[in-house]
């Protein structure tokens, strides 16, 4: 039997009675698999290896390699929307295939991308860098030095990480030679390490960064930041900015906006409350906000996004609204906000993006987007302050259907008119927009104001050339194939109601002849943290491993005949994400961390009570938080589930704090090293949560050694302990490479996807498929 007890305080007149720990720290329990928390160790790699034997043996059949390949082919499909970036008069993409699994860094122009078969420059090829330099190169993209006005972008720090985790090491890239600037010549090349870079100028980096010897963070962040010219190491580089040891990382970065050029540093105290610092002659400048106040500055402005209700000049404003201020304004003492946008109980905030002269506001409306665009040069209904509307004019986007995600953001708001047949963009958006059986499309679009032509009868209040909004213009410009038949499923939304009343929603793909007899082979995917929003999104990987996957023939309900049926994608929209805003997200921190779990099950009860599935057919799936909710399924609702799917998970939240970068996250999750929040984390910790006598699901625990985010030892530690326990159909699998996404390349990302998406249907549906 495995005990998961604290450990016994010493017997009397031992000389110690703090439990083996410092005084005022919550005792840790008993660990047998701590000796798994060593990495790279010999005898760890062993067992994992062992582990990975034994589960491939049980997976990778014949319907597993045609399940893979299957993947594999949406995944480097040429067919897929290669998704570009605009600087200067190129438009640049990072492209993945079969032929060129690491990748390609290319750039074309606007008239090439628009045809059906766009000529790329390749400027960088990722797999032959890969073999010159025998090591396995994971690109994770490019920051370009603002050249001189009317000069092009040519100079570029790319961000390079040897094994697909975080840590990076940047090198300077001239696009025009096609070529790395050498460090003999004095090219930038700054060692492997987390932390982030930005460009002061052609001769100077601004660098926050752990390599040489510079200080960490208990977050194992970069704790300083440095002004790195060229030629000089980041060891004797002057100190640009600090934080304290305790919190999460330093931060800082450039705007070489003309006209608008400023130096901002970020303290960033935990994951959601941080310092703002602006440079002015010599010195750091605090932006006077409350720390859980989020700050974006924008050419002569400075917008704000309260996460907890702010009271300013008398006026409360809720979290999650979006309010403006003339930036020297602000740092001037002036305190009248123009508020933007005010959340409701059904809408929120998501994102925004400036354009030249307009902002584009993306919402959810229920989980459905819903997308406006401000004019800061026209006062709007909410201008004198009798109203929640925006204080700038304000107009609806026409571009989003139901049940779907649209985003909408600037193509290069700095772009003016010029000698290509593109220029003078700067009022240009993309629009993104993608359905759960809806391939993504590409759209791009022009903003300008419009006016009244000729004057109406409205009562005298319009006359000619009088506003009428911002009129909006756009057109498809690229469209993904379809992976799977998706014309034959739909998707409806659902509520479930939690345990306290709160309405959960959930999304629900299957066949629109869909039997409601309990019978169906049900994914249900679930995140609930760090206000992330899980919103319709395309997949031919779902499409293809799931929804079109036949079982051999399943009995219905009340002795029906057996049928072939193919699987339901769920994915619930719980507490703790940010569909609802950061009030949506702060009712599941910490103490109040079982109300996602709460969601999570409501909805597993609905989909059952409905008749969609029943617990035998019933699996859940989740990645990082995701594998610490689903974690939570496993040990606390263990009768709603046949199986569960965890990846990259957290699941030991007694040592969280002291694995990779588990430190950053006690805001999310409290400290555990805190006796009373200790109390309430154990509670919705996975791995001191196993009991015996438990019918346990079936379980897939998945994880990645190079995952230097979460790390994989906590996975690891809760398999080796549900073997220990003997408990049955406990599987494990540790990719060697790829960091916190489990894959750096197609071929890994089909095979990660496989394997999890084959468990399910093993488990659920029975080996056929």
């Amino acid at each position: 039997m495995t005990t998961t007890a604290a450990d016994p305080a010493p017997a009397s007149g031992s000389g110690d009675t703090s439990g083996g720990v410092p005084s005022g720290v919550a005792p840790e329990p008993t660990d047998e698999n701590a000796w798994l928390e060593d990495i790279y160790g010999e005898e760890q790699l062993a067992w994992v290896k062992e582990q990975n034997s034994r589960t491939e043996d049980l997976l990778e059949d014949a319907d597993y390699a045609e399940l893979e390949d299957s993947i594999l082919e949406v995944l480097d499909s040429t067919d897929r929307i290669a998704m570009v970036g605009k600087r200067g008069d190129w438009y640049y993409n990072f492209w993945k295939d079969g032929q060129n699994p690491k990748g390609l860094w290319r750039r074309t122009t606007w008239e090439s991308y628009c045809t059906d078969s766009p000529e790329w420059d390749v400027l960088l090829d990722v797999d032959a860098l890969a073999a010159t330099e025998g090591q396995e190169w994971v690109f994770h993209g490019a920051t370009f030095l603002r050249p001189k006005a009317g000069e092009p972008y040519r100079l570029a720090l790319l961000a390079l990480s040897p094994d697909g985790g975080d840590a990076n090491r940047y090198r300077e890239f001239d696009v025009e030679r096609r070529a790395f600037v050498d460090p003999a010549d004095g090219g930038f090349d700054l060692p492997t390490a987390k932390g982030n870079v930005s460009w002061l100028d052609a001769e100077t980096l601004l660098v926050a960064s752990t390599a040489e010897g510079l200080p960490k963070t208990a977050s194992s962040y970069a704790r300083t930041a440095v002004t790195l010219t060229r030629g000089a190491s980041l060891a004797q580089a002057p100190l640009l900015f600090e934080v304290p040891q305790d919190h999460m990382m330093a931060v800082v970065a450039h705007d070489p906006t003309p006209g608008f050029e400023r130096t901002f540093a970020v303290d960033y105290i935990d994951f959601f409350n941080r310092r703002n610092l602006v440079l002015r002659d010599g010195d750091w400048v605090q932006i006077d906000v409350p720390t859980d106040v989020n700050v974006s500055a924008h050419r002569e402005w400075l917008l704000f996004r309260p996460q907890q209700d702010w009271t300013i000049n008398a006026v409360t404003h809720p979290a999650g609204s979006l309010l403006a201020c003339g930036f020297e304004d602000y740092l001037a003492g002036v305190r009248d906000l123009a508020v933007l946008f005010t959340p409701d109980s059904r809408t929120s905030l998501q994102s925004w993006s400036w354009t030249r002269n307009f902002l584009l506001l993306n919402l959810l409306k229920d989980v459905s987007s819903e997308i406006r665009v401000l004019d800061p040069s026209r006062p709007g209904a909410g201008a004198d302050g009798s109203s929640a509307a925006s204080a700038w004019a304000c107009t609806l986007l026409d571009a989003c259907p139901p049940l779907h995600d649209v985003n909408a953001y600037a193509v290069d708001d700095e772009d003016e008119a010029g000698a290509t047949a593109d220029s003078g963009a700067g009022d240009d958006f993309w629009l993104v927009a993608t359905g759960f059986t809806t391939p993504t499309t590409l759209m791009r679009g022009t903003l300008e104001r419009g006016t009244l032509e000729h004057g109406h009868d409205d009562g005298g209040r319009q006359e000619a050339g009088e506003a009428l909004g911002v009129v909006s213009r756009h057109a498809v410009v690229k469209s993904s194939p379809s992976f799977f038949a998706d014309g034959e499923y739909e998707v409806q939304q659902h509520f479930a109601v939690s345990d306290d009343g709160t309405r959960v929603p959930y999304f629900q793909v299957g066949p629109r002849d869909l039997a409601l007899d309990g019978q169906n082979p049900t994914q249900l995917s679930g995140y609930g943290g760090f206000e992330v929003s899980r919103t319709p999104a395309y997949s031919g990987t779902v499409g293809r491993a799931w929804l079109e996957r036949r079982t051999t023939g399943v009995p219905g309900a009340d002795g029906q005949a057996a049928h072939s049926r193919g699987g339901v994608y769920v994915v619930a929209n719980i507490r703790g994400g940010g569909e609802y805003g950061p009030a949506w997200h702060r009712a599941a921190l910490q103490e109040n961390r079982h109300k996602a779990y709460q969601d999570f099950a409501a909805v597993a009860k609905d989909l059952i009570s409905r008749g969609v599935t029943s617990r035998e057919r019933l699996g859940c799936v989740g990645g990082s938080n995701g594998g610490l909710l689903v974690g939570n399924m496993l040990t606390r609702y263990p009768e709603l589930f046949g199986a569960v799917s965890c990846g990259v998970p957290l699941l030991d939240m007694r040592r969280y704090t002291r694995l990779s970068a588990g430190h950053s996250w006690i805001a999310e999750y409290g400290d555990p090293d805190v006796p009373e929040q200790w109390e309430f984390i154990k509670t919705f910790s996975p791995y001191h949560l196993l009991k015996d006598g438990v019918e346990y699901p079936e379980t897939f625990i998945w994880t990645a050694t190079s995952d230097d985010r979460v790390g994989p030892v906590q996975a690891r530690k809760m398999a080796a302990r549900m073997l220990a326990m003997g408990i049955p159909n406990v599987w494990f699998h540790e990719a060697l490479e790829g960091g916190h996404a489990g894959a750096s390349d197609n071929r890994q990302a089909a095979a990660l996807q496989a394997r999890s998406q084959h468990f399910l249907w093993r488990a659920l549906a029975g080996r056929t498929g």
